[in-house]
Formats: C-alpha cells, structure tokens, sequence
C-alpha cells in the first residue's frame, strides 16, 4: 500500500467532472492547519480583483439567442406582466375615468417610463448587474460580496430579504387575479364569472393551488414553453400598444420627463405625491431582474431588456392613448373596476389575450416562487435562516424545492386571494414591501461602489440620487398601510425576525462553544479505536462540526466520543463546513494529525451549492485510499460481487439545548428559546446536509460554555418522625389543584400501613 509522506496533506480537491474527479495538492500539514491573516487592503485588493470582468474563476454564460429565450422566460415575469394593472391602479387612485384629461394621462405615462428608464435601466441593468458575485446577483449575493465592510451591513441585507419574500407572496396573487379578472370584458367570460366576485376568487385559488403543487415534481418539462410563451406575450404587448396609440399619437409626448413633474404638483393629480405609489408597480420586478442574474448571464440581459422595455412602454402608451379618446364615454364610467389594458383591445382579440396573460401570470408566479425558494436557500447558508429541507426535483441549474416554504408561500397566496378579494384592493396594498428592498440594495451598492470600485464621487451621487427616489416611493407607498399594506409589512417583520434570532442564536452558540486542539485527543482516539472490549459502530464515524479551525474541535464532540458512551470506530471523520462567498465552490483541505484514523475535513461550498454531505465526503475517503493515507476498510459481506474498499458511514451530529446552568442574558435565554422552537419546527438537521437516507445519530447536549456556581448541597441528619408526616403544600388550591391535596394526603398515609394488615384473611 503506498504511504503519503507524513508532513503532507492533500489539499482543495476540486470535483470537477460528474465522475467526481479531483485535482490534488500536497501541501506541509502544518500550514494546512493555519488560518491565513488576511490585512484590509489584501481584503479590498482581492474583491476588486474578483469583481474585474473576466477574471471570474466560474465562466460566465455566453450570449446566444437561446439564452435570450431564456432569459425572456425566467427574468421578466413579475415586471413583464405590470401593464396589466398600472394604469388601472393610476387611473382608478384619482378618481375613476371621469377624471382623465390630457395633463392627467401625459403626466402619468411619463412617470411610469422614467421609473422604468431611471429605476430599473439605470440602477439595476447599468450598474447593480454590475456589482456580481461570480455571476450571481441578488441583495444576497451583494451582501456577501461587502460583509466584510462594516458589520451592520448584515441589517440591510435582513430587512432587503425579508421584504423581498414577503412582498413575493402577494404577487401571484395580484396578477392571477387581474387576468382573471379579464374573463369579464369578453362575452363568453361574462357567463361564466358574470358579476360574482366569488367566481373570480375561486378559479383564482384553483390555479394558485394547482401552481404551488406542480413543484414538489419540478417544472423542467413545463418551464421550456415559458421562452416561447413570454416572448409571444411581450410582442402581443407592443403590437397591442402600438394598435391602440392611433386612438391618439399625441400621448409620445410624455417621453419628456417635464410631463411628469408638472403632474406631480399638478392641482389635476388629486392623488398628489401618493400616486407615486401606483406609479411604483411599473417597477416592482426589477430587483427579480437582479436576482435571476446568474441563472442567465448578464449579457443576455443586456440583450433583452431593450426589447422587453419598448413593449412595455408601447403597451402604457397604447393604454393612455385609449384612456384620451373614451374619456367621455358615460358607459365606460359607470363600470366600477375599469382596466384599460383588456378595455383597449378589439372585441375579438380579447380571449385570446386572456388566455395569454393569465398564461404569463402563471409564468410570472412560478419564476416568483423558484426565486423565493433560491433565495431561502442562500439565507439558510449565511446562516440569516434555519436550514431546512431542500429537494432536486430537475437537473435544470436553480431548480430546487423547499417543502416549507412552498406551503408557506401557497397558505399566503391563497389567504391574500381571500382576505382582498378584488385585484383593486390587491394593487392598494402591493409594492409597499419592495419599496424597502429596492432601497436597501442601494445602500449595499453605495458601499459596492465606494469600497470595492473605488468610485467614490459616483457612490454618493448614486446613492443621494437613487435614495431620494425610492424614499419618495416609499412615503408614497405608506398610505396603503391601512389599505392592505400592513399585510407584507407583517409577514417581513415576521420574517425579519426570524433572521434576527437565527443569526443572534448561532452567534449566541458560537460563543459558548469551548473548542480544544484535537492533536492532543489522537492517542486516545487510537486506543480506543483499538479496544475490542467495545463494539464497533462504525467503520467511519463522522460528526458535523462547527469551526474553521482546522486544528480544534468543540468539546462536546470529543466528551460524545470518549465520555458520555465510548464510540468506537475505525476511522473518526471531523467534517466542517464553510460557506463562501462565492455562489459556486467546491473545495476542500483535510489534516490527518500524522494517523491513519482520524481526519478533520473542511468542506469550502458556495453558498448556492447543494450541501450533501456524504457524497463529497465519499469522494473524499476515496482519494485517501488511493493515495495511502486510508487504509482499505474490507468487510465480509455485500450485496455486489465486487465489494467496495470503502466501509459503512455513521454520522453524529449534535443539538445544543437550553439547560437552567446556561449563563447567558434573559433576553438570550428567550432568543435561544425561539431558535429551538424554530429549529424543531423545520425537521431533522440530517435533512439539512442530505442525510435523510444515511444512517444517523442524534444527540442532545446542553448549551453552556459558563456555568452559574452551583449552591452547596448540605446533609441532614435522617429524622423518622420527620420521614411519616405527610406533607402539605402550603400553596392555595385553585382550579386545576383542588382535590389534588387530599388525595396526596391519602396517598402518604397510606404508605404508613403494612400492605398486609389491610388484605382479606385466609381460612
């Protein structure tokens, strides 16, 4: 058997193939085992060097005119499909139809095309797709690209998330209800939901329901139609609005931004400053847009969104040329939920684009909900939420399933369906949360800009600018609080503070962890390994550990091993593993403190890497046996003929527990409390590394690093007299402990007899 030279370990054994593949590098142990002293300006020097175009170690999708069908069908749901409820949230938030004139649709329209323009071309397609992370965008992705700034920077990225998924949960809800909705401007449509409400609502929630279902099984099959399907509905969006801009060409007029800022302050805007807030819907998708960077690549963005935008805008335009020429219209009027969107299309072509927005609607939701479930995932590994289970039902790249969060996500679509109804009462609350998420991006991209680039004139500028703008939607937006809005508000505080005790309670637990040099446990780890008086568990015995020292180990893993009942095992496997910045990674370095028999390995993953643990970790023990450091595990009987070298697998993994000795605040004692509440809430942590079909143990131990002292413990002298009187609480009965004292009594006195005196005498 080939030995490995005992001053050396391997080192970041890449996979790179779907054979499992690794590159090896011999590197001295004891440089294996330091953690490498990092200054300010390496730090800032290395960012600017990861965030330089073309430096990226992972290679960035290409351009191509598949890709741009992609990106139509993945990116541009939520803002694609905005046109279908603006305008009617404009017009209906200043009085209805009978209010339009000219200055009111030049005004509006004008506002909508430079919120696009400045909000979503300039602050996001221009220059936050800039700020990637490895190709990977999203509030998350930059938080991790400028964590190491400032450590309130992680605030930000809290509120951003939260507000980010719980503003998701009333979008499918708004835009499968608005089309919907349409059913009622075509003949057919009228029969069928007519003027019941109720209908709406029930045909809504059967979609909803059918849509949060098809997850569990993946929407690969489905999700190629989703290029095609949404490329289709941006050409009938500009084909439409370019029909309806003959009604009125003179509405090109509000390309001028002077129309816009006349209206605002315009006595014609009885809205006022607030009308912003339905201005602000015409935006809502584009930190969506950000996010589902990766997925596509940033140059097939750069390709589609001039495209995408010149529908959307031909579409607005259309609808305010519409609004001009049937302003007058008392029949229009009089109908109490107006849309300008299906009211400005012919009579014959407006079934077919109910069927094609409510398609795009459920293409928009489902993009939506992959995201959502994308964006848990990383929070979960910034350790900003628990871990939870996580399914592949696909091997299309971010298509993943988390149970917990589909239900979650499809109680509180349905339960928005059924607590407003109507997708007017809908548009009132929407856009309230994502008004806090656009703006915590542009404080993480200020410090992006200021930090990382360099550019510190342009960061102030940016962040003065963009700032004014998204606090103005954001006062706009508070009037909808009463109207619905304190709905998502709820459900991001909620959110966000389940961040805030997750992220509190691991630091909590980080600081009462007691961590001890393994090197001086190895001899003992060997004797036991060697004792036959215990029986083997395992022939690999692996714990998932906390710590980036490669050197130490938490204490309580080694008083598991040796104390609290003696684990014997061939091979002790010590697995960490680290989180990076970088959203692909796949790494990893082992120290094997000179044995054969006890390894410390840490796992270096991206944080939109799957974390199953087992099977990097075979990948791991098979490297190790082909190159001396593992001896071959043999055992007598298998199912193959030919039998593996590579034994069975145990993994150990230990749950800390609030015991009374903890020494920790009372405010923490609570946050703890919750963290295990919370943490039981999501399952089994052997779900959470990929473990639900290996053979695991879980043990318990209690949470304290300093104990409170002890009180003295006294012996009294044993006293008979003492020992018969029963005893009586001196505490008052109430309800739930009356009768409970006299039976008590009863009980003691009973235990005064000999049992035989009381039974029946034999003749």
């Amino acid at each position: 058997m080939k030995k490995s030279r005992p001053d050396t370990v391997p080192m970041s054994g890449v996979w790179g193939n779907a054979k499992g593949a690794m590159l090896d590098k011999q590197i001295p142990a004891h440089r294996a085992t330091k953690t490498p002293v990092i200054t300010e300006e390496e730090r800032e020097a290395i960012a600017r060097v990861r965030n330089t175009p073309g430096k990226h170690p992972r290679q960035a999708i290409p351009f191509s005119l598949g890709m741009v069908l992609v990106t139509l069908g993945v990116v541009y749901g939520d803002i694609g499909t905005s046109p279908m409820y603006v305008m009617k949230a404009i017009v209906g938030g200043n009085g209805g139809l009978s209010s339009v004139n000219e200055e009111m649709v030049l005004g509006a329209l004008s506002l909508v095309i430079w919120t696009l323009t400045l909000v979503t071309t300039v602050k996001y397609v221009l220059v936050a797709m800039k700020a990637d992370n490895n190709g990977e965008g999203g509030i998350f992705a930059l938080y991790s690209l400028v964590k190491h700034y400032s450590k309130y920077l992680i605030i930000p990225a809290m509120i951003g998330g939260a507000t980010l998924l719980a503003d998701g949960i009333l979008t499918p809800a708004v835009t499968v209800t608005t089309a919907i909705e349409g059913l009622r401007t075509i003949p057919l449509g009228t029969l069928l939901v007519g003027g019941d409400q109720g209908r709406v609502v029930a045909i809504t929630i059967a979609i909803i329901c059918l849509l949060f279902a098809v997850q569990r099984s993946g929407t690969s099959s489905i999700g190629r139609a989703f290029g095609p399907v949404m490329t289709l509905w941006f050409g009938f969006l500009g084909v439409a609005g370019a029909m309806a801009l003959a009604y009125d060409p003179s509405v090109l007029r509000a390309l001028n931004p002077v129309y816009g800022v006349t209206f605002l302050f315009s006595a014609q805007n009885y809205a006022g400053p607030m009308i912003l807030g339905s201005v602000f819907l015409a935006t809502t998708g584009a930190e969506a847009l950000y996010s589902d960077m990766g997925h596509v690549g940033r140059v097939n963005i750069y390709a589609s969104w001039p495209f995408v935008k010149l529908c959307l805008i031909l579409n607005y335009l259309g609808q305010g040329a519409w609004l001009l020429s049937h302003a007058q219209d008392t029949g229009l009027q009089k109908l109490a939920d107006l849309n300008p969107f299906f009211q400005m299309l012919p009579e014959g072509l407006r079934p077919f684009a109910v069927l094609l927005s409510t398609a795009a609607a459920i293409i928009a939701s489902q993009a939506l909900i992959t995201g959502s479930f994308t964006l848990v995932s990383e929070a979960a590994r910034l350790d900003l939420m628990p871990h939870m289970q996580v399914h592949y039902p696909s091997a299309t790249k971010g298509q993943l399933y988390i149970p917990m969060v589909n239900t979650i996500m499809w109680i509180g679509c349905v339960g928005v369906v059924l607590l407003f109804q109507t997708s007017s009462h809908m548009e009132a609350a929407y856009g309230l949360a994502i008004t806090l998420t656009m703006l915590m991006t542009t404080i993480l991209l200020f410090v992006y800009l200021t930090r990382i680039r360099q550019r510190r004139l342009l960061a102030a500028v940016f962040l003065v600018f963009f700032g004014a703008i998204e606090i103005s939607f954001f006062a706009s937006s508070l009037t909808k609080f009463l109207h619905g809005g304190y709905v998502t508000l709820l459900m991001a505080t909620i959110l966000f503070l389940v961040m805030l005790v997750w992220r509190r309670g691991t630091a909590i637990e980080r600081a009462q962890t007691v961590f001890l040099p393994i090197r001086n446990y190895v001899d003992q780890l060997g004797k036991l390994r060697a004792d036959e008086s215990y029986p083997l568990l395992a022939d690999n015995l692996v714990f998932l550990v906390n710590g980036s020292d490669p050197g130490m180990i938490d204490r309580d893993v080694l008083y598991s091993i040796l104390d609290k009942h003696p684990k014997r095992a061939r091979a002790y496997w010590f697995i960490s593993v680290l989180v990076s910045d970088e959203p692909y990674r796949r790494t990893y370095t082992v120290d094997s403190f000179g044995t054969d028999y006890v390894f410390k390995v840490h796992l270096k993953l991206g944080f939109r890497e799957n974390q199953r643990v087992n099977t990097y970790l075979r990948q791991v023990v098979a490297t190790l046996m082909r190159t001396g450091e593992l001896p071959p595990q043999e055992h007598e009987y298998s199912v193959y003929r030919r039998r593996s070298d590579i034994g069975d697998f145990r993994f150990c993994m230990l749950r800390k527990t609030l015991v009374p000795e903890t020494e920790i605040s009372r405010m923490d004692h609570h946050v703890m409390a919750v963290k295990y509440a919370i943490r039981r809430i999501c399952g089994s942590p052997a779900r959470w590394f990929g473990l639900e079909n290996s053979s695991t143990l879980i043990e318990y131990v209690p949470l304290f690093a300093l104990m409170r002292p002890s009180a003295s413990l006294e012996r009294e002298p044993l006293s008979y007299d003492e020992q018969a009187a029963p005893h009586t609480d001196d505490a008052s009965e109430d309800l739930f402990s009356s009768g409970i004292s006299a039976e008590k009594t009863r009980a003691v006195r009973g235990m005064e007899m000999d049992p035989t005196e009381s039974m029946p005498t034999l003749k």
